[in-house]
């Protein structure tokens, strides 16, 4: 079966297969060169409820995930191409989602860094954040307002059509367990589970801009958030930016749950007397917290990372638990390593170019502590943490020099000599030990010789016998 499988794929890669497939799905009029019509069939799905969380309690800790043909899937994936191609690289540069070299790591690297950079500017200055959560974003797109903005983004006329007709019709029906309730028809919304419905959405968004040039509006997917740069106390601006957030989501059909939106403000003055104004979204005030859970980063007011790393790390000690029962099974050390790598060191690490650099001594060595415990399990030579930081800081930052449309990539700047980047100034050290400056420093310096694994994994699997 194996064999088979791996003959079809690369079958699959030759480009005369995916013109015969594309010409197979022309002549049944799913092409929207054809008809700009896509077959009834084609559009039925089931919907099954997918818990959120571990504990469900409501109906809305259910993701509805839409089960579609298999065949429309392989043309869907053919069309994304299409329309990705389409589309210039300048559209919506701070959309980190569904983006090629485009990662949950770069937007919250973006979004630390302009806040940093904002506060280390002058004494006094402090930036507002507020991380805006919609209520079933992908099920209150508006189809034919969706056809409107592919049309303004270039899109062909044909294409837009199908989009359009792709949405609209459809017909679903809910399946829990064994039972399946009665077929509706549905004529909004993007299905989640869809190819094309994360690509439609950040295009629905792409024009969900800041309209001042003190703000900034980072976007992952629905995750959005809303930094305000505020100086001199001045916060007329960012007022504003929240009710034009406000007015473009209702303008748009977005529905903001006020409940789950939250504010946190980064102040670093040492005056105790801080008045904030209040935020009111369609009257209901916004919660200000201390600490917000942000794509898997637990980032806090005084942007230290204690907290997360605290739970990073007990995350990472439940794991070591089966790394310990496999050793009792006598799995080999090369197991022991790609098990680690995939269950321990992907949580220690998890966005670690974002927050690395500003942790403290102390959670670093509550980390380390979790590889040590790991390498006497696995008795092979584990790299530190540190080298890892390094290594990856090196590494993105080489991924971003060559990506000239992703929003970090004007921060590096080469010197009249070639060789080395301009270093980015900051007065404190909140910002020389952030991820830009940090990547700037690593690009710099000479890489470093490669580690002898093999000699380090001798004398650890020695001393550990001894």
């Amino acid at each position: 079966m194996m064999p088979l499988c791996r003959r079809s794929y690369r079958q699959w890669r030759d480009p005369r297969c995916r013109w015969r497939s594309w010409r197979l799905l022309q002549r049944g009029s799913i092409c929207p060169s054809a008809k700009s019509v896509v077959p009834t069939c084609f559009k039925r799905s089931t919907i099954i409820p997918v818990p959120k969380n571990s504990k469900p309690s409501s109906l809305n800790d259910y993701r509805p995930v839409a089960l579609t043909s298999v065949v429309m899937k392989v043309f869907e994936r053919l069309l994304k191409n299409i329309i990705s191609s389409s589309i210039p690289d300048s559209t919506d540069p701070l959309q980190f989602a569904y983006r090629p070299n485009r990662s949950t790591e770069d937007a919250i690297a973006h979004v630390l860094h302009t806040t940093l950079s904002h506060v280390d500017k002058k004494q006094g200055n402090y930036v507002r954040m507020l991380f805006v959560d919609y209520s079933s974003a992908f099920n209150t797109i508006v189809p034919s307002r969706l056809f409107t903005k592919l049309r303004d983004l270039g899109l062909n006329s044909r294409l837009c059509a199908w989009v359009l007709d792709f949405l609209t019709g459809r017909t679903q029906v809910v399946r829990v367990g064994g039972c399946v309730s009665d077929s509706i028809t549905i004529n909004t919304g993007a299905p989640q589970g869809c190819v094309l419905s994360p690509l439609l959405y950040s295009l629905y968004t792409s024009d969900c801009v800041a309209t001042h040039g003190s703000n900034t509006i980072v976007k992952f997917a629905d995750d959005t958030v809303v930094l305000g740069a505020i100086s001199n106390s001045d916060e007329a601006a960012y007022m504003d930016e929240v009710k034009n957030l406000a007015s473009w989501c209702q303008d748009n059909h977005l529905q903001l749950n006020v409940s789950k939106t939250k504010e946190l403000v980064v102040d670093f003055r040492r005056s105790q007397h801080r008045d904030y104004k209040p935020i009111f979204i369609n009257g209901a005030p916004v919660e200000r917290v201390q600490s917000f859970k942000y794509l898997g980063v637990h980032i806090s007011s005084d942007l230290t990372w204690a907290a997360h790393i605290q739970v990073q790390t007990k995350k990472a000690r439940q794991r070591l638990y089966h790394l310990q029962q496999l050793r009792k099974f006598r799995v080999s050390p090369k197991i022991l390593r790609i098990f680690y790598t995939g269950a321990v060191e992907s949580i220690l690490t998890q966005n670690m170019t974002a927050w690395f650099g500003n942790s403290c001594v102390k959670d670093q060595k509550a980390l380390q502590r979790v590889i040590r415990t790991a390498e006497r399990c696995c008795r092979i030579a584990l790299p530190p943490l540190q080298d890892t930081y390094t290594r990856r800081c090196r590494t993105r930052a080489t991924q971003i020099l060559k990506d000239l449309s992703h929003p970090g990539n004007k921060l590096f700047q080469l010197l009249q000599s070639g060789r080395r980047f301009r270093i980015i100034r900051a007065r404190t050290e909140r910002l020389k030990k952030s991820f830009y400056p940090q990547a700037i420093r690593a690009l710099n310096q000479p890489p470093p010789p490669p580690p002898h694994t093999h000699t380090h994994t001798r004398h650890l699997t020695s001393s550990i016998i001894d």
